[in-house]
Parts: C-alpha cells; structure tokens; sequence
C-alpha cells in the first residue's frame, strides 16, 4: 500500500472512531440516560462508584474513556471498575475467558510528521502537528479468570459522612472567590465569582454539592486558569460546549469524592444533542476538557484529604482500571 493510501486509511479510521464514540452517545442521550450520569446505588449499578483503572497499572483512565467504560460498566453489568488488555491479563497469571467481548476505549495524542518538520526547518515557522485517535480494547476483570485475588477484590463504599467536609474543604483551597446566597447558581466570568444558593434550598441538601462543582468547573476555565473559551451567549454552541464540559467535570469530581453524581441541567440535553450531532469530535473534546477541569479543581484538596480520597478510591477496588 502506497503511503499516501497509508495515510488516507488512518484518517478515515480516525474519523469513523470519532463517529462511533459520538454516535454511542448520542444514543445514550436520546434514550433518556446521561453517559455521565450513572445509576450508582441502585440495582442496575452492581459496581461501586468510582473512577475506573487499569488494574495492571494503576492508572486512572480519563475524557472520553471514563463514559466508555462507565457505560460498558452499566450496561453489562459488570461488578468493578478494572479493566486490562488481553495481554496485561496474560501478564498477571490470569487471560480473558473465550468469548468474551472487549470494550473499545481510546488514545489521543499529537505527532509532527516527518515533512512538516522539514518544512519547518526550510521555512523558519513552528511544526504543526497533527491530532490521532487509536483505539484499543479491555475487558473487565470480570471477563477474566485465574487473575490474582487482589487485582478483583471490592471493598465497602466510601461513607456518606466524609463527602460533604472533602467538598468543602476543597471549595476553600480552591481560592475561587465563592458566594453562597440567592435563588440561582452561577459563575460570572467577568468578575470570576461563583454563586451557588444556600443548602437548604435544595430537596436534598447532597444537590448542593454537586452544582458547587459544577460552577466551580466553569470558573477553572478562567484565563489564569485552564483559559477556555468562556464567550459563549446563553443558547450559542459555545454555551451549550461548556456546559458540558461543566456537567462531565461535576460527574468525574463526584465519582472521585464519593458522591453519586445528577444530572443538574437535564434541560440542557437537546443543546448538548444538536453540539454533537453537528461535529462527532465534540464528546472528545468536552470530555477531555472535563478530565483537565477535575483534575486541576481536585488538586486543590488539602493533602490529608487527597491521600484519604486515593485510598479510599483505591478501597473501593484495589488495583482497579
């Protein structure tokens, strides 16, 4: 195959993934269930709230990979939240039982070709590189056998006492100038505040904690923050973009501290469906802009809190993917 056909097929494959992943959500969304939003708690939710991990290595998965596989999670069933590759099960002393079925997640990095970097040389200008999107698949230590009993061992949920102290905590590290008061919640970018309304106004006072992290992902969107692109008009792309870059931050700090994430704007839903009807890169997008926002706001828990967050994260599914 020649390298310009080389080059033609990894971009149609790129493209058609990036197809794929939007068109799974897509579903989800005109189904009625949000991908970031997960039954945690209930029946249809047999593995614990969490974030999931690769159980060879430790690692959190992160954008677009954690509604992947919360959704595989939900939808099949599964009891935890590790995930390996084939070979990484090998390589742990147990294999993926046959016929089991893997889950697609992705990679996405930047590459500077070799002629754009001799262009770059001859012209003088800055190397432009190039975005891709690999996949690969995982399977559920629940799709596998033989592993070591460490790697698939659950314990107990976070307790519902610690959550609201962790958020509190981290509300005040953040700095973000943060108002309590009124009936509305809101970040002012022009003055870079966050107001959210007092916890009793809310049916259950736990709501409240999901939208001050909510707010508080739009404010790390600041210029001296992350610097998003904070312009857009109440009903514009750009406003419904980052909303749900807001929505996913909330769901990926949530599932980090314990709290079983809402939907907070269900009424944003047909604004996040035209977004990514019209460029299949978009859940990408927000998604990874949703991983920055929650680790960047994350960061600023105090560091007993941090340390008592991992290992209760890492409690809830030792080894997990």
């Amino acid at each position: 195959m020649s390298r310009l056909n080389r080059k033609s097929g990894a971009r149609r494959d790129r493209s058609n993934l990036y197809a794929e992943i939007t068109d799974k959500i897509i579903t989800e969304l005109e189904a009625g269930r949000v991908p970031w939003v997960q039954p945690w708690g209930t029946a249809a939710a047999k593995a614990p709230l969490g974030l999931p991990k690769n159980a060879s290595t430790d690692r959190r998965y992160s954008g677009i990979n954690v509604l992947l596989l919360w959704g595989a999670v939900i939808e099949r069933g599964f009891s935890g939240q590790s995930w390996l590759t084939f070979r990484q099960a090998l390589s742990l002393g147990g294999n993926v039982r046959k016929g089991e079925r893997g889950t697609t997640v992705v990679y996405a990095d930047r590459f500077v070709p070799e002629d754009e970097k001799r262009r770059a040389r001859e012209t003088g200008e800055d190397a432009q590189a190039i975005p891709f999107l690999k996949r690969f698949t995982v399977f559920n230590t629940d799709q596998c056998e033989n592993l070591p009993e460490d790697v698939t061992t659950a314990a107990p949920p976070v307790p519902k006492g610690l959550i609201e102290p962790r958020v509190e905590a981290l509300i005040e590290a953040s700095g973000i100038d943060f108002h309590i008061g009124g009936n509305r919640a809101f970040y002012v970018p022009a003055h870079d505040y966050v107001q959210v309304p007092p916890p009793q106004a809310y049916f259950e006072p736990i709501n409240w904690h999901r939208t001050a992290l909510h707010e508080l992902g739009h404010a790390s969107g600041a210029p001296h923050r992350l610097n998003r692109d904070l312009s857009g008009s109440f009903g514009s792309k750009k406003y419904a973009f980052e909303e749900l870059i807001a929505e996913i931050n909330a769901a990926f700090c949530c599932a980090s501290l314990g709290i079983e994430p809402t939907v907070r704007h269900a009424d944003y839903v047909g604004s996040w469906l035209e977004v990514l009807r019209e460029d299949d890169r978009a859940i990408v997008r927000a998604a990874s802009q949703a991983s920055k926002a929650a680790d960047w706001l994350l960061a600023f828990l105090p560091e007993d809190e941090q340390r008592r967050c991992d290992e209760e994260e890492l409690s809830l599914e030792r080894r997990v993917a």
